[in-house]
């Protein structure tokens, strides 16, 4: 089946996500901001030959997976327009499709419009931190052959932060992707391809952040791929003092949770320690076992 107007389809896509699985470590999805204030890396990567670049690098330093965004969701970022994301994303994922027709590629977005212009030139997965609230994102995901990750957060980026209390962080943030994930499986979405996100920093505290992580075999249990972004961010600089750019060794640190996870994705900055990182890890728990 054709997908698209780019001669994309259904099994190019699953020839792609399915070579992600198995292996030895978790699967490695890179940072592509192609924004002017994502929290780390803001306005570096907004030039399209400047963010081209990087994703290149980003796929010489062992880059399974390319997640390009267009719209910062750090706390206190204000939402953009679809037109705005889509001019900073799609001629990015349009040559880097063109360049590297094997790599999975994502797309981080909670808008329909920027999703159904991204799967049309090439995306394999939407990345969205809404978690289909637009449920148009699951037909389309669906109709495409596509993946899609279903993020957990509270309130919207302005504000996720001001509420942080829970009763049972764990069982709520499980209760609610049981959920999503859920409607994603009834729209023609199969179970292997929605992959759940616990939300590390969208609207938890530090103690919130680290029972996520701890309970990651929790999510696990739900049958569905977990997706897992920590990298360098606000709990780590709480917890080490590090500020943004050096936080290398407790983003590394915060990986360890998911070694053992059979269908596990950890969403970096720097995927070439962090590749290193978890092949040496992987292999110490192999021979251990």
């Amino acid at each position: 089946m054709n997908d698209g107007h780019t001669g994309v389809t259904s099994q190019q896509r699953t020839t792609r996500l399915d070579k992600l699985w198995p292996r030895r470590r978790p699967v490695v999805m890179a940072i592509l901001n192609c924004t002017p204030d994502s929290f780390s890396d803001g306005g570096r990567f907004l030039d399209l030959s400047a963010a081209l670049n990087h994703g290149e690098d980003l796929i010489r330093d062992g880059a399974d997976i390319v997640d390009i965004g267009g719209e910062s969701t750090r706390p206190g970022a204000d939402s953009v327009s679809a037109d705005e994301e889509l001019r900073r994303v799609l001629p990015v994922v349009s040559e880097l499709r063109n360049r590297h027709p094997e790599l999975p590629l994502s797309v981080d977005t909670s808008k329909a419009e920027v999703a159904a212009a991204a799967l049309e030139a090439g995306a394999d997965l939407i990345n969205d931190v809404a978690a289909a609230s637009d449920h148009r994102l699951l037909d389309l995901v669906a109709t495409h052959g596509a993946a899609i990750v279903l993020m957990h957060r509270r309130g919207r980026p302005r504000t996720m932060q001001n509420d942080t209390e829970y009763d049972d962080v764990v069982a709520e943030v499980k209760e609610f992707l049981s959920q999503r994930a859920a409607s994603a499986t009834e729209a023609g979405i199969p179970a292997h391809r929605v992959w759940i996100d616990p939300g590390i920093g969208f609207g938890k505290d530090v103690g919130g952040n680290l029972r996520l992580l701890a309970a990651l075999p929790e999510f696990a249990k739900l049958g569905h791929p977990v997706l897992v972004g920590a990298s360098r961010k606000s709990f780590i600089g709480e917890i080490s003092g590090a500020d943004v750019a050096a936080r290398l060794p407790g983003s590394l640190a915060a990986l360890i949770p998911t070694i053992q996870l059979r269908r596990v994705v950890v969403r970096v900055h720097d995927p070439r320690p962090s590749v290193q990182f978890l092949e040496i890890a992987s292999r110490l728990v192999e021979a251990g076992a």
